[in-house]
């Protein structure tokens, strides 16, 4: 059944852009829409001709089910220059259009306006406030995958809570994201929840080169030998910068790789809580590969390898995965099975 949406004049501390209206902040703002939220939609035509048509179809692997009306949303392609600034935004574009993106909204918003990045990655607020400085950027986590299912139509095949640093300008809009079944926590320090977010987001290229949904792919051991290696050294570079990462899925971050590389049977069962995906669920990185566009693989592995070499050491798998996927653009990448994968990477004695 599809829920009704009723307008809540009084849902949030005012209006809402989403710059990088893809498939996280399709969902974000969609879901902040059905709240009451007045919110505007600024990306591609691809992704808002669909929703001018038919409105916004919002569902989750708990089974629930939003439409929002198109007539609900504002839908625009670049930020406008005649209309009232909005009391947040959030950046939501994939990392290498960062800079532009912040460039164009430093040229419309009014100094201080809070910019929230929704953006994979470590570095994307950082970079976006270098690019317009008279804005408040702030950096945040999305835990959970969406993917478009159909035009129009997006899913979130995961759970968990936006996270974003804690600032005064967020604090309003604590129960507005609430309502929108979006709790936000806050906190003083995002840089280790990040952190531990890129851990798991290593997977992400693993995924878009196994050409499988992402339940399938994380119950194949193979494929989970190769995000193990890739959290390793990620792990030797955190440690050498005197970082550490935040668990997520309620997992220590040392213990990841010897949990991955678990036979498939005893990893079902121990991380049965991280299995809690459904069949729909794959990262947006396979979407990417599916379209053709470039990857966000540097600001994940890359940005391992950064940090690697920052502090005298070599990240070559991170590399390696980087080169895969983004070596040959704009060709597409080659999906690999596990066995190749493995060898792609280095490792030796391949599972499947």
């Amino acid at each position: 059944m599809t829920a009704a949406v009723h307008s809540a004049p009084d849902a949030a501390p005012g209006a809402v852009w989403v710059m990088g209206a893809g498939a996280v902040g399709g969902f974000v703002g969609g879901q902040l829409a059905a709240a009451g939220v007045p919110v505007t939609l600024i990306g591609r035509p691809r992704l808002l001709q669909p929703i001018a048509q038919s409105g916004l179809t919002l569902t989750d692997l708990d089974g629930r089910r939003r439409h929002v009306p198109a007539g609900q949303l504002k839908l625009l392609q670049a930020p406008p220059t005649d209309a009232p600034p909005p009391a947040l935004v959030l950046l939501a574009v994939k990392s290498g259009a960062t800079a532009e993106a912040a460039a164009s909204l430093a040229r419309v918003l009014p100094e201080g306006t809070p910019v929230l990045s929704l953006q994979n990655g470590v570095a994307n607020a950082r970079q976006a406030q270098q690019v317009a400085p008279g804005l408040r950027v702030l950096p945040g986590m999305v835990p959970f995958n969406v993917a478009e299912l159909a035009p129009a139509h997006l899913h979130r095949g995961t759970s968990g809570a936006l996270a974003a640093q804690d600032d005064a300008a967020l604090r309003p809009w604590l129960p507005a994201f609430a309502r929108a079944g979006l709790p936000l926590q806050l906190h003083a320090d995002l840089a280790p929840v990040q952190w531990g977010k890129l851990l798991l987001n290593l997977n992400n290229p693993v995924n878009a080169l196994s050409g499988l949904p992402l339940r399938a792919q994380l119950l194949s051991r193979g494929y989970r030998r190769c995000h193990a290696a890739l959290i390793e050294e990620a792990l030797a570079a955190l440690r050498a910068a005197g970082i550490a990462p935040a668990p997520l899925a309620g997992v220590p971050p040392r213990w990841m790789p010897a949990l991955l590389r678990l036979p498939t049977p005893l990893f079902r069962r121990i991380a049965a809580r991280s299995l809690q995906i459904d069949d729909k669920a794959r990262s947006s990185m396979a979407d990417d590969v599916a379209l053709g566009r470039r990857t966000e693989v540097d600001a994940l592995c890359g940005e391992v390898v950064r940090l690697a070499r920052q502090h005298g050491l070599q990240a070559p798998r991170n590399a390696a995965m980087v080169q895969l996927l983004d070596g040959a653009w704009p060709q597409p990448a080659t999906t690999l099975d596990a066995r190749a994968l493995q060898a792609a990477l280095g490792l030796r004695g391949a599972v499947t």
